[in-house]
């Protein structure tokens, strides 16, 4: 799975980046600090299974941290994108090219007003207002896919007719490369003419849904606008970048007890300095009791599990020993979308099994079929012929 941290110029992208990963990255305060994406891994956490089931995991494709189960997924952090991006202006080809793969992003928004729509300081008493570069980054992702649509539109419907399929088909196929299916675009296409600029930013919605990241939100000027974007849109979720990644830093150099998310850390170093006491104390009053989190591992999961409403399950080789074939308990956690049936997810583990697919057996010892959907935190071996 891969993920986009997408905004405009001095939003605060390659910071939350580095804030989800420790990944080394750039960081600057001024535009196009990001020239070329940096990729880089980070975890959604969810409780694991060995919590519930009362056993001593091994994980392998993924971690467990005491009791939360962390599973590794991409993040890209492409260049900061301006208006008339897909016209080219700016790092516009850029950014948008980055993103064609992603499967969600994260928009991440400077909530304080102090910068423009071209990352440019402005004054606190003349401030920006942070709903206009939601809607610039929106308007030019929907202008870039719907300039990708009409360039093949007239032409695939012909071939449609000629063929004797669905234009859908042939439109899922050219837009494959975008991470686009053939369920996004008839899903679209129930709600807006295939010509029409709705299309496109149906489609947009459909196929790569944002979640926004209200960041900077420990700044006195952000107050004011939270409020308003909550009101405007669904998924708005406040953070501070720059506090998550001086206590994920400070806990890396064992300074702090702390794991992302948490409302809460605790200091365990006496070789604090006078600077390091009064960030923490500042990190700890002005973010963590104002916002119950510094909010960043919290937007990374909810993109993850509520805008994609992926789920996490468990197969193992042995549901009677919850374990691998060398004994490894509850060893992968795999993220799969809500309604992915055992058949399914049989052929994510490996090809054999989807080749020679028998069954299941859940955690009861009772016999699952094909279709059977999983359930988040289901621990199930699957059987096939050997």
């Amino acid at each position: 799975m891969l993920l986009g941290l997408v905004g405009l110029p001095n939003s605060g992208k390659s910071t939350m980046l580095k804030a989800l990963t420790l990944a080394d990255v750039q960081i600057a305060n001024y535009p196009f600090t990001t020239i070329e994406a940096n990729q880089a891994v980070g975890y959604v956490i969810t409780g694991c299974a060995c919590r519930r089931l009362d056993v001593t995991c091994n994980p392998q494709n993924s971690k467990c941290v005491g009791g939360s189960r962390w599973i590794p997924v991409k993040l890209l952090d492409v260049a900061g994108l301006v208006p008339g991006a897909h016209e080219g202006k700016g790092l516009g080809n850029q950014f948008l090219d980055d993103l064609r793969q992603a499967s969600g992003l994260i928009h991440v928004l400077d909530s304080s007003g102090l910068t423009d729509s071209e990352g440019k300081q402005r004054p606190a008493d003349n401030p920006w207002n942070p709903e206009d570069n939601i809607e610039v980054l929106e308007n030019e992702i929907d202008e870039w896919l719907f300039g990708i649509i009409q360039k093949n539109v007239e032409k695939l419907g012909k071939l449609a007719e000629l063929k004797k399929v669905p234009v859908e088909r042939l439109l899922a196929e050219k837009l494959s490369g975008l991470g686009i299916t053939e369920d996004d675009i008839k899903s679209a296409l129930k709600k807006a003419a295939l010509e029409s600029r709705e299309f496109s930013t149906i489609l947009r919605m459909e196929s790569k849904p944002i979640l926004i990241a209200a960041n900077k939100a420990d700044l006195p000027s952000s107050e004011r606008n939270l409020g308003k974007l909550k009101e405007k849109h669904e998924h708005v979720i406040p953070t501070s970048a720059e506090s998550e990644l001086a206590l994920r830093e400070a806990a890396e150099h064992g300074l702090i007890e702390y794991a992302p998310g948490d409302s809460e850390f605790r200091i365990v170093s006496d070789e604090l300095n006078e600077k390091q006491e009064k960030a923490l104390d500042f990190i700890r009053k002005s973010v963590l009791k104002k916002l119950g989190s510094t909010g960043v591992q919290r937007a990374l999961n909810s993109l993850v599990f509520d805008r994609l409403e992926y789920i996490v399950v468990y197969p193992v080789a042995s549901i009677g020993r919850l374990s691998d074939t060398k004994g490894n308990v509850l060893p992968d956690a795999h993220l799969v979308r809500k309604g992915t049936t055992l058949r399914e997810l049989a052929g994510k583990v490996h090809s054999v099994m989807a080749d020679k697919f028998i069954g299941g057996l859940d955690l009861g010892k009772k016999k699952v079929g094909a279709e059977y959907k999983l359930k988040d935190g289901d621990v199930i071996e699957v059987l096939f012929s050997r």
